[in-house]
């Protein structure tokens, strides 16, 4: 809970310390925890799951710009903890912090039991390197009514803070899952019913000419080098977006909401 009368934490305070360790993978993967800055993320992170954020730093300018945010953790039981605004510059990993910072319980599930019988859309991320791109895509597959998000190969984590900042929020809207092996993820997908189709801008097939309505796992692949052929030999079917225009291509996460929205849209197109 908060500290009455006390004076703020300043970025030498321990438990300010020990979350700005949290900016690094090793530390975050060692503790299972991570940072939500933003009032985006920390309302997000609140009707999640209040009982997985472990405390919210917040600047007094912050408190007095989202009071509800403060007082539904307050109402939760979460610990409120007045920071200065050089000790939430220390957590924030922007140019003008928000001064609202959440410590949350990693979120990222087991690839067992994480795709039901039901699920219609997921998307598969290979290696994909940019934060801001995998936070991005995650919002886009959150917006388009997505099952899951799987991150799979050498993928950035999802709990690095631009790729938190990126998803506006969507990265407590969805299950997520990190998996090193590519080959399990698909294999997953599949046995969930689903089919497998890949963007490659190199592909015969293009996306107009696909029946987008079916249950599907588009899997995107890293931005400069894409799909690796062993991924490609894998999936069901390569498809390629046209580029009507004189753009020689289009980059990840466009291509993605193209891809994704595309079988959102067809999947609830009504009969007839």
């Amino acid at each position: 809970m908060t500290r009455p009368g006390a004076a703020p934490f300043t970025e030498r305070t321990p438990r300010v310390v020990a979350a700005r360790r949290l900016t690094r993978r090793a530390e975050r993967d060692k503790t299972g925890r991570f940072l939500a800055e933003g009032a985006n993320a920390v309302g997000a992170a609140l009707a999640r799951d209040p009982g997985a954020v472990h405390e919210l730093f917040v600047t007094d300018r912050a408190a007095q710009a989202h009071p509800d945010l403060v007082g539904t953790a307050r109402e939760a039981g979460v610990r409120v903890s007045p920071i200065t605004d050089r000790a939430a510059a220390g957590l924030s990993e922007t140019v003008t912090p928000q001064g609202i910072v959440a410590v949350c319980s990693l979120l990222d599930r087991p690839l067992d039991g994480l795709l039901g019988s039901t699920a219609t859309l997921v998307a598969v991320l290979d290696g994909v390197a940019d934060p801001g791109n995998a936070g991005t895509v995650i919002r886009v597959a959150d917006a388009a009514g997505a099952d899951a998000v799987i991150l799979t190969g050498d993928s950035v984590d999802p709990h690095n803070g631009k790729c938190v900042r990126a998803s506006a929020g969507s990265l407590f809207h969805l299950p997520l899952a990190r998996v090193r092996d590519t080959a399990a993820a698909l294999a997953a997908c599949r046995e969930a019913g689903l089919r497998l189709l890949a963007a490659h801008g190199y592909a015969e097939t293009e996306l107009g000419s696909v029946d987008a309505a079916a249950p599907t796992a588009w899997v995107f692949g890293n931005e400069a080098h894409g799909l690796s052929p062993e991924v490609l030999a894998a999936v069901d079917l390569p498809v390629r977006i046209p580029l009507y225009g004189a753009a020689e291509s289009l980059n990840l996460a466009t291509a993605a909401a193209v891809c994704l929205y595309t079988s959102a849209m067809a999947a609830r197109r009504p009969a007839g």
